[in-house]
């Protein structure tokens, strides 16, 4: 019974098919699965709430351009400055495709599948408790910075001006720590996010299965009523966290752009 309640079975990455691209078979996974799914929802969504241009938004239109306007006034412009408009397309992006995903995670797919067909299903899943997934979103956060920065300031430039001004004689030493913070960002961001979400998950799933463990109506009441409360808390954790790694992302490229780096 606890090998069937396994928590981490709704974080669990599971091949649903394979096809070949030449001699080269291509794995998709139930988390490429959501992946693909959050790609479809936003290349439809927000064109759908773009397409009509009122001059008093309403519906999706108003939710979209009010994350819109926060993300670019509250978030960016303090760290980006001048360059905000510049840089807001890609940290728009960011955000809306990680909560996106987070929010794909809170549904059941997998088990709302299994309860239709009648056949146990593996489509869904929390594609950011994928440290692939994770460590792929922090490898292009990384990337841009530095291509934002080097289309800035050049390439020699942004090397030289790497670390902040200081003596010559500590620069042997700055130098290699400023060099090694650039890459453990990128780590920092994927870690972040991945754990945050696995955590989540775990508890929920243990705390529910908890229901089928004792079989107990008392026992099964306080899990229930604990798993919607926490329900809640990981749909606020799904905003976090979106938020969080466009924070930092576009705090790593304010200092790659700006001219005092």
């Amino acid at each position: 019974m606890l090998a069937e309640l396994n928590p981490l079975e709704p974080i669990t990455s599971v091949p649903l098919f394979t096809f070949h691209l030449g001699s080269w078979p291509v794995v998709i996974s139930n988390h490429a699965a959501m992946i693909l799914v959050a790609t479809a929802i936003l290349l439809m969504g927000i064109p759908l709430a773009a397409r009509s241009a009122r001059l008093v938004p309403k519906g999706l239109q108003n939710l979209v351009e009010s994350v819109c306007v926060y993300l670019r006034d509250e978030l960016a412009r303090p760290l980006l400055g001048s360059h905000t408009d510049r840089y807001i397309g890609f940290l728009w992006t960011l955000f809306f495709f990680i909560l996106t995903v987070n929010l794909l995670a809170m549904i059941p797919v997998e088990k709302i599948l299994s309860l239709v067909t009648g056949r146990q299903s593996h489509f869904g899943g929390a594609a950011t408790a994928n440290i692939w997934i994770t460590g792929a979103l922090a490898a292009v956060s990384f990337i841009m910075t530095h291509a934002y920065g080097i289309r800035r300031h050049g390439l020699i430039g942004y090397l030289a001006h790497l670390a902040p001004p200081a003596p010559g004689w500590l620069m042997p030493l700055l130098y290699p720590i400023e060099l090694l913070g650039v890459f453990v960002r990128p780590f920092s961001l994927a870690i972040r996010l991945f754990a945050n979400i696995v955590a989540g998950h775990m508890i929920l799933g243990t705390i529910l299965g908890l229901v089928f463990i004792f079989k107990n109506l008392g026992v099964a009441s306080v899990s229930v009523v604990a798993c919607v409360a926490l329900s809640f808390l990981e749909l606020l954790v799904a905003f976090i966290q979106a938020y969080v790694f466009t924070f930092l992302t576009a705090l790593y490229i304010s200092l790659a752009v700006s001219s005092e780096h």
